[in-house]
Order: structure tokens, then C-alpha cells, then sequence
């Protein structure tokens, strides 16, 4: 186990600090996506229900009032829905940008090597080499692994939106 974590810690030290701030990015980004699957998955169906228990209680339920109140009731779910569906795919984009900005600070570093040693010096160079190409794959992967699941939440909100407009028309 320490070897794992040991090799772990190598890697990232490998990738430079851009490396450990993709980290930060895709935790956060794992974090939001997990969250919006459950809420989906599992509490809307409960929001949908209280909102429309509160209508259901009205006593009176035609006037331009009672149809405000029902409207307000599912527009308030409908912000739950959209909540942090617009940040998942920035974050999307920002992960590959943050592996660029580590390519150009592992080049730096390679160019202050060879501006320091000279260009016949491959071995001080590698760090560099690793420093510029480990972030651009780190964030490419995730960008790519994440962008399946973004479309599928945007579809879950779009079946959960056309859910709430027709909830609005039946009564």
C-alpha cells in the first residue's frame, strides 16, 4: 500500500503543480456530477411530489393565484433541476486548459534547463518533458471520461423538464 501511494505521490510530483490543480478540478467535478445523478435518480421524484402535494392541499386551485403559486411551485423545482448543470461542462473545458498551462510550464522548464546546461543534457530535460506531457493527458482523460455523463444528465433534465411542464397542464 505505501508503494502504491509512495508511486502516486511520484507521479503527481512528475506532472508539477498544474497536475495537483487538475486534481482539485476533477474531484469537484466528480463531486458535482455525483450529485446531480442522485438528485435525479433519487430526490426529484420526491421534489416533484411535495410541490404537488402543497397544490393538491389548496382549497381552491382555479384562480389566477392558485395557477401562480402551482407555476411558482414547479419553477422552484425546476432551479433545483438546473442547479450546477451549467458548471459541469466548464469545468469540462477548464480541465483540458489546465493541461496546456502544464505543457507550457513543463516547456519552460526544459527550455531553462537547456538555457542552463545546453541542449546535450537529456536527463535534466526529462522532468521538464514529463512536467509538459503528464497534465495534457491527465486532462484530456478526464474531459473525456466526464463528457458522457454531462450528456446524460442533460438528457435526465430534459425528460425531468417535459415531465414538470406536462405535471403543469393536467390540472
Amino acid at each position: 500500500m505505501n508503494d502504491l501511494i509512495n508511486n502516486y505521490v511520484d507521479f503527481m510530483d512528475r506532472g508539477g503543480l498544474v497536475l495537483w490543480a487538475i486534481l482539485a478540478l476533477t474531484i469537484i467535478l466528480v463531486w458535482m456530477i455525483v450529485e446531480r445523478f442522485w438528485f435525479f435518480l433519487v430526490e426529484f421524484k420526491r421534489e416533484l411530489n411535495a410541490r404537488l402535494d402543497v397544490w393538491h392541499a389548496r382549497d381552491e386551485r382555479t384562480s389566477w393565484h392558485a395557477i401562480q403559486q402551482r407555476r411558482q411551485l414547479l419553477s422552484e423545482l425546476d432551479c433545483e433541476m438546473s442547479k450546477n448543470l451549467k458548471s459541469i461542462p466548464v469545468m469540462i473545458a477548464l480541465l483540458p486548459m489546465f493541461g496546456l498551462l502544464g505543457t507550457v510550464t513543463g516547456m519552460i522548464q526544459v527550455f531553462d534547463v537547456m538555457a542552463s546546461m545546453g541542449s546535450g543534457n537529456a536527463r535534466a530535460m526529462a522532468n521538464g518533458v514529463s512536467a509538459a506531457t503528464i497534465p495534457t493527458m491527465s486532462g484530456m482523460v478526464v474531459a473525456l471520461f466526464a463528457l458522457p455523463f454531462a450528456t446524460r444528465l442533460e438528457r435526465l433534465y430534459r425528460v425531468n423538464k417535459k415531465t414538470i411542464s406536462e405535471t403543469i397542464n393536467q390540472d
